[in-house]
């Protein structure tokens, strides 16, 4: 008889470096403009410490044996496996955006074969191109991926655009999990200090691009959509009910989709990674405890070395802790 403790623990946020991408993209046009504008949103200081911290995790983030043997000390069973958010590149060309999504899809499903039974993978989508979209989901799930990572806007281009309709129409149709990890922020240069790009521009990045797709009724149109959202969904979650006032008060807001706008999290999943136990529990407690995975940001700074203790802080039911901990994912990445 099939108990909690025996369900694998899933953590759903890991990320794979990918030198293959990199070396595509070296001296194509537009990279140079792309980092500057990097620079400009993080910051020198930030910098000067993320280039250190990235290249001493490089072997948990390259090599599987070194993964596995971090999981193993994490107690992680399983981890879904994406690519560096570093790696979209939303800059590039449609030529260049085409090799550039089948090169990360391959090398990250060649990844996760290293250990079958552990790691499952993601690819990506070229959302700068959104007429490319469908073809990159279908590549990625040829290739045995889980589904695919999407930041949180593309350039002119938000969540709620008509064009990304059929990404989203194929997503539900194939039960691809969709994994919404923003990169960079569009405050710019407000936030390029004490890297605020990162932990107020994450979290804004998430609260704006779920509200695109909630307030735009792409979750009334395409209720059975597996959409994942890191950083627990950002500010959206614990503020949600300044949206469904917006939605009650003004019929500006409240045109675009069917139903309060809090109802709609319990048709999404959040990952775990919110650093503090009592936004969890609420997190737990709008979303639902089906609607919870476990995450880490593996092995970046900005995550958890310890994702199990984190959730274990926060003092859920037991029911609550395991399905957080593996049950919820282990079912949205059922294979049957």
């Amino acid at each position: 008889m099939t108990t909690f403790r025996t369900v694998p623990t899933v953590d759903v946020h890991a990320h794979v470096l990918l030198p293959e991408v990199e070396a595509l993209v070296a001296g194509a046009p537009g990279l140079v403009e792309a980092r500057a504008l990097d620079a400009r949103r993080n910051g020198p200081a930030a910098l000067a410490v993320s280039g250190p911290m990235v290249r001493e995790r490089i072997p948990r983030l390259t090599d599987v044996a070194v993964r596995l043997a971090a999981m193993d000390a994490q107690g992680v069973d399983v981890q879904l496996v994406s690519p560096s958010p570093s790696h979209y590149h939303y800059w590039a060309d449609e030529e260049t955006a085409g090799k550039l999504y089948r090169l990360a899809n391959e090398a990250t499903a060649a990844h996760c074969t290293g250990a079958p039974d552990r790691l499952r993978g993601l690819g990506l989508v070229p959302l700068q191109h959104p007429r490319l979209a469908v073809d990159a989901l279908d590549h990625a799930l040829a290739q045995g991926l889980a589904g695919v990572e999407l930041s949180s806007h593309a350039p002119g281009r938000e969540l709620s655009d008509p064009a990304y309709e059929p990404l989203w129409a194929r997503a539900e149709e194939t039960g691809a999990v969709l994994f919404l990890h923003p990169f960079g922020c569009t405050l710019d240069e407000r936030l390029d200090q004490w890297y605020l790009s990162n932990s107020v521009g994450q979290p804004t990045e998430n609260a704006v691009a779920l509200s695109h797709l909630i307030f735009s009724g792409v979750l009334d149109r395409h209720p059975g959509l597996k959409l994942v959202a890191a950083h627990g969904g950002g500010y959206l979650p614990t503020h949600i009910g300044r949206s469904d006032h917006a939605w009650s008060a003004r019929p500006d807001a409240g045109a675009g989709c069917a139903h309060l706008p809090s109802s709609y999290l319990k048709r999404l999943y959040f990952d775990s990674l919110v650093h503090d136990p009592y936004v969890l529990r609420e997190l737990v407690r709008v979303a639902g405890a089906d609607r919870v995975l476990l995450g880490s940001d593996f092995p970046f700074d900005m995550g958890t070395e310890d994702p199990v203790g984190a959730l274990r802080a926060a003092g859920l039911p037991d029911a609550d802790f395991h399905a957080v901990r593996g049950g919820n994912a282990a079912a949205l990445l059922s294979k049957e």
